[in-house]
């Protein structure tokens, strides 16, 4: 985000997250660290739904962390922290997403164009599944209907719905963290809600 000056009566100084963050950009490593323990749980589960792999997420997260900590010293409060936090989050999940995209394209061979493995159909595990409460196999599948319907929408959707629904941000807030207006994050809800709505409608019913 530009840096500007910021009036000492900025609502942004309020943010115990900004002020922990000007803590460390005067040199406090504590200060930092608290940061790290506040978010890293939430952003970790935040990137897992966008980049579909815990294990992906928690490297990101910590490319997250380090390009804030590199950049501490520059820092200028110019929006909540976790405003700052997510717009980070979301260029790298999406440089992330972009990169493996190209590593695939990259190592396809003619020779790989044969059968691609399939997932495991279900009728090959009955006794697992058995062995599970209806209910519990109801909402495994619910879940897993959901995680694909988020999977479906474009990458500024799904981040729009996460930070609304998961991290209870305002449509501004959104809007800073995505370089949009509010208006235009009010749009971009309503069309991933149409979206996960259809996608969904068929198994609700």
């Amino acid at each position: 985000m530009p840096s500007t000056a910021v009036p000492i009566s900025s609502p942004y100084l309020r943010d115990p997250d900004v002020q922990l963050m000007m803590r460390a950009r005067d040199g406090d490593d504590d200060a930092f660290s608290e940061l790290v323990s506040r978010f890293q749980d939430r952003l970790v589960a935040l990137l897992t739904n966008m980049v579909g792999n815990a294990e992906n997420a928690e490297d990101l997260a910590q490319d997250v962390f380090l390009r804030i900590y590199k950049a501490r010293n520059g820092y200028e409060p110019n929006a909540k922290f976790s405003t700052w936090l997510f717009a980070i989050a979301h260029n790298v999940a999406c440089n992330s997403k972009r990169s493996k995209v190209r590593r695939k394209e990259v190592q396809m061979q003619p020779a790989d164009s044969g059968a691609a493995p399939t997932a495991m159909p279900e009728e090959a595990v009955p006794e697992k599944s058995a062995l599970m409460p209806t209910r519990l196999i109801a909402r495994k599948e619910l879940q897993d209907r959901v995680q694909a319907a988020m999977a479906n929408l474009n990458e500024r959707q799904r981040m729009a719905v996460l930070l609304h629904k998961f991290e209870g941000m305002s449509y501004a807030d959104i809007g800073a963290a995505l370089e949009m207006t509010p208006q235009a994050v009010k749009s971009l809800l309503s069309r991933a809600r149409d979206n996960l709505r259809e996608q969904l409608e068929a198994f609700v019913r």
